[in-house]
């Protein structure tokens, strides 16, 4: 992969830039086997896997963990 020198990105507006970020993380998306996992990770999602396999009605739903977010606001 060849990089381009920080001052081109930085000749792009902000907009832009924001831009280019997105799609950047919308390409690495595409591919999330290819995202590096440390073995912390990994053992982290394994232990929460486990505990919601041992007890699934501790879960929440999305939007009740957002609301209570922001609430705190």
């Amino acid at each position: 992969m060849t990089a381009l020198p920080a001052d081109d990105y930085l000749r792009l507006s902000v907009a832009d830039r924001l831009k280019l970020a997105e799609e950047i993380w919308e390409s690495i998306r595409a591919h999330p086997g290819e995202l590096p996992v440390t073995d912390a990770q990994a053992a982290e999602l394994d232990r929460r896997l486990d505990a919601h396999r041992a007890d699934p009605s501790a879960a929440e739903d999305a939007q009740t963990v957002l609301d209570r977010i922001r609430k705190r606001k």
